[in-house]
């Protein structure tokens, strides 16, 4: 929300460079670890940043110039020839099964996975759809996918990161998400930025931390 018809849910800083705002700044950072830890590791990066809304209203009321990307638009490339593209945006409505959601494309198989549900379709289960733009399409696409049982680890992930670090920090369990991690998140974003900035890939050499 811009700030006019109904309050902006997002805290001006958010929309200005200066501030330390940015859409790249604060989500390439986290589909590094998605990747890294779901589907293999980040090896290169094109992303194109945008500023959809040029002015916007901060809390006091008072018309403001966004200086900072809102939207960003990032395709990766991964470990195994595995092709990632990513929309990031805080200027879009919501018409998906959640706030964020991750399809999934394999050779036997797909996937859809929101923040607590997930949904698959096999390949033998997967519709043949024609196109004929003369008729309603006569196939209920929706239907064809199976939700997958809930499980514990279909638990809120962050909940079950923070349990993870308290249990490190109290009991001295592992924990694999370390400054390392964190150093990846922030080297991704800067090769994002070149990307956007210089308009071309950019590799992500591997980082020694």
């Amino acid at each position: 929300f811009e700030g006019d018809l109904q309050p902006a849910q997002r805290p001006s800083w958010n929309y200005r460079s200066e501030d330390g705002g940015g859409m790249i700044l604060d989500m390439v950072c986290h589909w590094r670890y998605v990747l890294d830890n779901t589907f293999g590791n980040v090896k290169s990066v094109s992303c194109l940043g945008a500023t959809h809304i040029p002015e916007r209203i901060d809390e006091d009321g008072r018309r403001y110039k966004a200086t900072a990307d809102d939207a960003a638009y990032a395709t990766f490339q991964l470990d195994g020839n595995i092709i990632a593209h990513i929309n990031s945006s805080w200027c879009t409505r919501v018409r998906r099964d959640d706030l964020v959601t991750f399809h999934v494309d394999g050779t036997h198989g797909s996937a859809v996975a929101g923040l607590q549900d997930v949904v698959t379709q096999q390949r033998m289960n997967t519709p043949k759809p024609v196109w004929n733009p003369d008729i309603r399409q006569p196939i209920d696409l929706f239907a064809g996918w199976q939700p997958v049982p809930e499980t514990t680890s279909f638990d809120n992930g962050f909940k079950l990161q923070w349990e993870m670090f308290i249990r490190h920090l109290v009991d001295g369990e592992p924990y694999k998400f370390d400054l390392g991690e964190g150093a990846k998140g922030v080297q991704l974003v800067e090769c994002a930025l070149k990307s956007w900035k210089e308009r071309r890939w950019v590799d992500v050499p591997d980082l020694k931390v």
